[in-house]
């Protein structure tokens, strides 16, 4: 991911590294349950600085932390310097409004150790008369299901309305409560003034891997035929740009088009929404999936950036391409996931959210297991267990000349030697076998 000046790096949260099985197969559970539910909750609010600027500053922090190890206590500031960045990454262009509709998105910040956090951010304004600024409630948490940080954070917004000092009884039985299992609910109890104690329930979808993602977003935005062409380019780990104004469009648009990539993982710089300070960010030589603000589109273009794939979700286009987006997926499979995605989108009324989530989610899940399902079949497993992938024989195997032509592409993409790493280790001898 895309380092910062902290040398903490920032990106979205991808979807989980699935454990290796059947190609399709979904794991049941990726957190074990009894988890804190968050890290940190901070208020991020805006300084007005001596040149007239206002910059994001962390105004409170909760739970504060004592007795920290010296590595840990830099690895904390570290964190804590990052968040206001990502809290505001528009922070210079922030002025005092009387109205605001708030917002939600979501970051993750990578440490140098690989590990992540994910910050669950909404941007609201307070209560009050006049023009006043907008402040920003992060929750800092190692667990991926914003579907449930947003039903927090709806609860915390409520809570300040009335006061800060109801938000954080509500935060400390949060804490103290275990985090979920699939499919399991937590009950929290919490008391507001003039209301009395509210029971909240909190409840973890069934399928982890969907927990990250709004699918309806993108189909709301781009029509079926511009998301295959993202689709195909991310495939590819080529560079992707996408544009809009709201912070959350691009959060949620942009984790949607990774969760396309569902059991392989996007595994380069992500950042959905790009701090003015880092737009520098386009011009790298590696591959890219990241988001920008539709303001600074002129600058953008200006970079010398290489080869990008750039999507306007605002006008749902494409801005700039490579050229060759329509010929990348295999003819026949191109389109029977159109017709499915086309369907999907005349009917997206009917369903729910989460049923457009697991029908858009199955029609890719269902292209990989076409294209690359026999993947298993070609792992060549020695005695002591360790596998070795014959990638020769799994291209051969492929009887379609187009498919094939397309595998030995992927094949050397990182997401898909990540994948196969996995598999690799997966198989446990069995006992007496050596």
């Amino acid at each position: 991911a895309s380092e910062g000046k902290d040398g903490t790096s920032a990106a979205e949260n991808t979807p989980p590294q699935v454990p290796q099985g059947k190609m399709g197969e979904r794991s049941s559970v990726f957190y074990s349950a009894g988890q804190f539910f968050f890290e940190y909750l901070v208020v991020v609010s805006l300084r007005k600085m001596p040149d007239g600027h206002y910059e994001p500053k962390i105004t409170y922090q909760f739970p504060k932390r004592e007795n920290l190890l010296k590595g840990q206590k830099e690895e904390e500031e570290r964190l804590l310097q990052a968040i206001p960045l990502f809290c505001f990454p528009d922070g210079h262009n922030c002025v005092p409004i009387t109205e605001f509709t708030s917002e939600t998105f979501s970051f993750v910040l990578t440490n140098v150790d690989g590990s992540r956090k994910i910050g669950y951010c909404r941007r609201l304004l307070p209560s009050g008369r006049g023009v006043r600024l907008p402040e920003v409630f992060c929750i800092i948490s190692c667990l991926g299901c914003f579907g449930l940080f947003s039903k927090i954070l709806d609860e915390v917004e409520k809570r300040r309305q009335i006061s800060m000092a109801v938000i954080y009884p509500f935060m400390q039985g949060l804490r103290e409560s275990p985090f979920p299992a699939p499919g399991k609910t937590v009950t929290i109890k919490s008391f507001i003034p003039e209301s009395g104690t509210e029971l909240i329930e909190l409840t973890r979808p069934v399928d982890a891997h969907l927990e990250h993602v709004e699918f309806q977003a993108l189909l709301q935005r781009l029509s079926p035929h511009l998301i295959l062409h993202i689709f195909a380019s991310a495939m590819l780990e080529r560079r992707l740009i996408f544009l809009a104004e709201e912070l959350s469009v691009l959060s949620q648009c942009i984790h949607a088009v990774a969760a396309l990539l569902y059991p392989f993982t996007w595994a380069h710089t992500y950042i959905p929404v790009v701090p003015e300070c880092l737009l520098d960010t386009v011009c790298c030589p590696t591959p890219f999936m990241v988001g920008i603000q539709m303001r600074h589109l002129e600058r953008v273009l200006e970079q010398p950036m290489e080869e990008a794939l750039i999507v306007d979700l605002c006008e749902g286009k494409i801005i700039r391409a490579v050229g060759d987006e329509e010929e990348i997926l295999p003819r026949k499979l191109q389109n029977e996931m159109l017709i499915s995605l086309n369907k999907h989108n005349n009917n997206n009324n009917m369903h729910t959210l989460e049923q457009v989530n697991t029908l858009v989610s199955e029609a890719f899940v269902h292209f990989f297991v076409r294209l690359v399902g026999h993947y298993a079949s070609h792992i060549k497993w020695g005695r002591s267990g360790s596998g070795s992938f014959q990638e020769r024989a799994f291209c051969k195997a492929i009887a379609s000349k187009s498919c094939r032509r397309f595998v030995k592409k992927f094949v050397k993409t990182n997401m898909f030697s990540l994948f196969i790493e996995e598999a690799e280790k997966s198989r446990i001898p069995q006992e007496g076998n050596g």
